[in-house]
């Protein structure tokens, strides 16, 4: 089966990296729409366009099918709209907070993401849905997409901007940290050292991938060293080259480091 994965920048790569190592025999293509990242500051009306070109790529060109919409900031404006114009199955991300409440029903949950994701009717239903106890704060994180799009993971800049994000809130009374953003998860080791050891971080990787296996009827196997094959592409562009491609890997090598973060 061909299996596109759909991003606005290389954050997408965290979800991609899981998903090879579950589903190995299976075909990927990666979609970054580098050209217009970040999409958590743009206006609604301009991410939609951006989806649309991104899926009449993958699905009318490439032949996909199934997609996976990685990008929080897209699924919650424009996943809907795209499932009225594609029959393939469309799998979208949403921030965990259904599970992060699930694991702790008394202390809070702070749910980190995009400006457009923290702002947007999606995300307020969500939380009204099942933060029944009034326990869910909302802290958008732009800038976290801006480091991880040039690489800049652990430095004095990003723990300074994590640090006066985060000063606001207590944390000592929280349970999770819900990572809302594929891009955030590139970030755990430096959350981690800023954190209390009692909160845990909560994202919607796996459960995504899960998703993607029930709606194709696809099996997953246990995580191994057998990955499936993979093209990528970056705002239709077909990514060729050592150099572009070894910048890829150490995204994806990175990803799989920060999943072993809990």
């Amino acid at each position: 089966m061909r299996i596109a994965l759909f991003d606005s920048g290389i954050g997408g790569l965290t979800v991609l990296s899981h998903a090879r190592r579950v589903l190995p025999s299976e075909e990927f293509l990666f979609f970054a729409d580098r050209d217009h990242v970040p999409y958590g500051t743009k206006s609604v009306p301009a991410v939609r366009g951006y989806v649309r070109e991104a899926f009449r790529f993958l699905v009318e060109k490439q032949g996909a099918d199934a997609v996976v919409v990685a990008c929080n900031t897209a699924t919650s404006v424009a996943v809907d709209e795209m499932r009225r114009l594609y029959e393939v199955p469309i799998i979208g991300m949403e921030p965990a907070v259904k599970k992060a409440l699930a694991q702790d029903g008394e202390r809070r949950v702070l749910v980190t993401a995009t400006p457009i994701t923290i702002n947007g009717e999606k995300l307020r239903r969500l939380v009204s849905a099942h933060d029944t106890h009034h326990l869910v704060d909302l802290l958008a994180l732009p800038r976290l997409v801006e480091f991880a799009e040039r690489r800049e993971f652990v430095s004095p800049r990003v723990e300074e901007y994590l640090w006066n994000a985060l000063a606001p809130y207590d944390l000592v009374h929280y349970s999770a940290v819900v990572l809302g953003c594929t891009h955030f998860n590139y970030f755990k080791d430096t959350l981690r050292r800023l954190l209390p050891k009692a909160v845990g971080f909560v994202d919607g990787n796996e459960g995504t991938v899960e998703e993607l296996a029930r709606r194709t009827g696809l099996c997953t196997m246990p995580a191994g060293t057998q990955m499936a094959s993979c093209r990528f592409f970056e705002s239709g562009r077909p990514v060729a080259g050592a150099e572009p491609l070894a910048r890829i890997e150490s995204y994806l090598a990175r990803a799989a480091r920060m999943e072993e973060i809990v």
